[in-house]
């Protein structure tokens, strides 16, 4: 297939290479040339020099980008992707945005005979980069169809949850879980050092019990031994909230613990700790200790 990728940062980067390692015809196209330059080193591709270069003639055109003023300049600002996109081509966004800007564009492809799906993904930079992402999809199922074997490429897991927007209401869900489940395990770990436990000792046992979770199997190893470089930056994860916070407000439903781990949140950013991964809320916590 013909497929362009437009952003490439720890996401798009490795996922762009997945196509490529699968054998389509990939060109991509990032805001800084640099980067394109660099995945060009690593994978067989071409870059372009606007969006819209990068969709001209594409079958499926992938977006990654940052927030829903970025994606809404590669697709609708000038030489923006779909002035590029043919006919019939699928654009499948990877962003995690609102569910707003995914039924505007969603809108904006019919008019273009183009198919749109919103498709935010889960597992971070080391699911990006082994291919084991997850991925919910919102939009129409002969668009799912087509897009899905290629998802696949880079998913472990792939479903479409509804019409569009509802791949971004479900990362909604699983960005409000996920605060919770962080806190609880940062709270845990704080907890077994200052009573004197082995903390990965203690890991070890209620691991194979019902605490269990992906972050505890991923995060807590890290997390004692302050290291916080490891995936989905609290700048992310804050904008992600507050996505879900504004939709929340609109549907009537009130999140006290999400809004509680998203004050904390704000309180590693005063730290210094914007690029230091979501599980970083137990610096939080020695630190206030320490002070």
């Amino acid at each position: 297939m013909k497929v362009a990728f437009i952003g490439l940062g720890v996401m798009g980067f490795p996922m762009a290479g997945h196509l490529s390692s699968a054998g389509h015809e990939v060109t991509v196209y990032n805001r800084t040339p640099g980067k394109a330059e660099s995945w060009r080193e690593q994978y067989q591709g071409q870059a372009a020099n606007t969006p819209a270069d990068a969709a001209k003639n594409a079958d499926f055109i992938f977006s990654c980008v940052g927030n829903d003023n970025h994606l809404r300049e590669v697709t609708l600002g000038t030489d923006g992707a779909f002035s590029g996109c043919k006919p019939g081509a699928v654009f499948v966004d990877h962003t995690s945005a609102s569910a707003t800007i995914a039924k505007q564009l969603y809108s904006e492809a019919v008019k273009r005979k183009v198919s749109f799906l919103d498709a935010p993904v889960s597992g971070g930079q080391i699911g990006a980069e082994k291919g084991t992402l997850t991925i919910m999809v919102g939009g129409d199922q002969p668009a799912f169809d087509r897009a899905e074997p290629l998802m696949r490429v880079y998913a472990k897991s792939v479903s479409l949850m509804g019409s569009a927007g509802s791949g971004q209401l479900t990362k909604m869900v699983n960005q409000i879980c996920i605060a919770g489940v962080i806190q609880s395990l940062a709270e845990g770990l704080d907890f077994a050092e200052s009573v004197g436990l082995d903390g990965m000792a203690v890991i070890d046992v209620i691991s194979k019990g019902a605490a269990q979770s992906w972050q505890m199997e991923q995060r807590s190893e890290t997390m004692l031994k302050g290291k916080y470089d490891f995936g989905f930056a609290v700048d992310w994860m804050r904008k992600d909230l507050a996505n879900a916070f504004d939709q929340a407000k609109r549907s009537g439903v009130h999140l006290p613990v999400a809004e509680l781990v998203d004050q904390f949140y704000a309180d590693v950013q005063a730290m210094g700790g914007n690029r230091w991964d979501t599980s970083s809320l137990l610096a939080r916590l020695k630190a206030r200790k320490n002070s």
